[in-house]
């Protein structure tokens, strides 16, 4: 199965509310088309960061409708379909492979805590029901379930579709594993932007960025500033993000990225109750960390890229 097309910078979306907390149709729209004039490699919808475990059926599966029309190709769409059951997940893969997304991002299930023998069967039955490429999300610190390295083994042996795995553990030690593990070469995308840097230097294709959702611009050029041999502009702009992921933890999941997003000027709306906004003084907080890094952010674009890292 080729895979090459899946690689870079893909924004972890907010999925968009209204202020009545309605899934905000247009809005969907216009920040698909904002991050692909940013230069994004794809565009990721309804995992974690997108609050799909917040979203009925129906709004589950008009986000990846409307994401889908409007990427029209331009860019992969990695549409999360993962569910608490297995039935659930195949239902819903079925259902995003008619409307034409490129690959299904499939969370391992969670409240139930699967036996690595129970995750390899999910995982095969959804693969085996799907000719979708078919992409592990292992993100332990919301799930309480790890996949393990050679889980992963087991499910690319079983299926040909099993193409790899989104990494939002934040062990780098793990994550190398996947990839030298694999039976066949394997996808691996980070998911924790802490990390993101030191996963695509051991070998990681891309990174699905939650900061992204903020400062998509400033992302990619860390990304073709890596894959341009310049390590030192990379590192530097990876530490240029530090405020922001350390911000993540001032308000309740995924409350401060979509708060970032507004004072960025990429308004996503309010997240969904009970997830209430920050506080007045908080939100003061962020500000100044949104506006330092916006700051440095200008100052970096304003420099061209070099010709070859313009072709990364």
């Amino acid at each position: 199965m080729n895979t090459s097309q899946f690689h870079g910078v893909v924004p972890a979306m907010a999925t968009p509310f209204t202020a009545d907390q309605r899934l905000d149709e247009a809005r969907v729209a216009e920040l698909v088309e904002g991050y692909i004039g940013a230069g994004v490699h794809g565009i990721s919808i309804a995992g974690s960061q997108g609050e799909f475990f917040a979203l009925d059926e129906a709004e589950h599966l008009k986000l990846i409708e409307i994401t889908t029309r409007v990427c029209a190709g331009r860019v992969p769409v990695y549409a999360g379909t993962g569910a608490g059951n297995t039935r659930q997940a195949i239902r819903l893969t079925q259902a995003a492979q008619a409307m034409g997304v490129d690959l299904a991002l499939v969370i391992t299930p969670y409240f139930v805590q699967p036996s690595q023998d129970e995750l390899v069967a999910h995982y095969t039955a959804i693969a085996r029901a799907t000719s979708l490429p078919v992409m592990l999300y292992n993100n332990p610190p919301r799930t309480s379930v790890n996949v393990l390295p050679r889980t992963l083994v087991r499910c690319m042996q079983a299926c040909e579709n099993i193409v790899g795995v989104k990494d939002s553990a934040g062990d780098l030690t793990q994550s190398i594993e996947y990839l030298l593990e694999a039976p066949r070469p394997a996808l691996l995308f980070s998911g924790r932007d802490t990390i993101a840097l030191a996963m695509m230097v051991h070998g990681a294709q891309g990174t699905v960025s939650p900061a992204a959702n903020v400062f998509p611009e400033l992302m990619v050029r860390l990304y073709t500033a890596l894959r341009g041999g310049q390590m030192d502009e990379a590192l530097r702009i990876s530490n240029v993000f530090a405020p922001l992921r350390a911000a993540w933890a001032w308000g309740s999941f995924p409350v401060v990225i979509k708060e970032a997003m507004a004072l960025a000027g990429r308004n996503a709306g309010p997240a969904r109750a009970p997830i209430a906004g920050l506080s007045p003084q908080v939100r003061r907080d962020l500000q100044q960390v949104v506006e330092r890094i916006a700051a440095e952010a200008r100052r970096t674009l304003s420099s061209p890229a070099t010709a070859e890292t313009a072709l990364a």
